[in-house]
């Protein structure tokens, strides 16, 4: 099994929430939050302001915690094809400067802000619906129940 500890950034602001287009090296399109993988001896905390910079060109702060959600993904449906599991840590953070652009050199295409409406039809990672739920419910315990994979949504 493969593993991988990583930050994602949910900003929402105005009805929109900040997303960004993964295109894979086969050239498939997948719509993301900002975030990645959290570096050996790196807080997950500057990781998510890392990722947001890296990614969009923006500036980040964050604001709070939103929650953790733990994933395995089945040998058959990963990339990889061995059972992968991801932890992934959500941050809510505002944007505090910069200008959206695509990441220079990296996986990440198109930064764009999407009315949070418009979110259920896009094809897109599973990671966007455990973001934008957990920003809108702010569970106690920062879980949010399994998010089902099917229809338009990806890994």
């Amino acid at each position: 099994m493969s593993f991988r500890l990583a930050a994602y950034a949910v900003c929402i602001e105005y009805g929109r929430v900040l997303l960004v287009r993964h295109v894979s090296p086969q050239g498939e399109s997948t719509w993301t939050l900002p975030g990645g993988r959290v570096e050996h001896a790196e807080d997950p905390f500057d990781a998510v302001i890392r990722e947001v910079a890296e990614e969009t060109g923006c500036d980040a702060d964050v604001e709070r915690l939103l929650g953790v959600d733990s994933r395995v993904i089945p040998a058959a449906a990963a990339r990889a094809g061995v059972e992968h599991q991801n932890v992934g840590i959500f941050y809510r953070v505002r944007i505090t400067g910069g200008h959206l652009r695509p990441e220079p050199n990296g996986e990440t295409a198109e930064p764009v802000w999407i009315p949070v409406p418009g979110v259920a039809r896009l094809r897109r990672s599973s990671l966007v619906d455990v973001g934008v739920a957990l920003a809108q419910t702010v569970p106690a315990t920062g879980h949010v129940g399994p998010v089902p994979i099917g229809g338009l949504i990806q890994h």
